[in-house]
């Protein structure tokens, strides 16, 4: 199932396939260790559009909603959740 950053689950874990925006924000993403292939978990968001916390290569990342917003994962998820 293919969903945005913000829309995964805290502890769900993915794949990144696709990174939209712009150049500076493509490279902004990048400058932090997410790219396309890499594996990502989620840790934690924070309530109302906050920041959202990942782990990349065992190092924690947090990044605005927005940035995240623009980050598409491919994560497996049980259809009877």
């Amino acid at each position: 199932m293919l969903i945005s950053l913000v829309d995964m689950e805290p502890g769900e874990a993915g794949i990144v396939v696709k990174l939209e925006g712009g150049f500076g924000a493509t490279k902004k993403i990048q400058s932090m260790g997410i790219r396309i292939g890499k594996r990502v978990k989620k840790l934690g968001a924070r309530f109302w559009r906050g920041p959202q916390t990942v782990l990349v290569d065992n190092f924690k990342v947090a990044i605005g909603f927005g940035m995240a917003a623009k980050i598409s994962v491919e994560v497996e998820r049980s259809e009877d959740k």
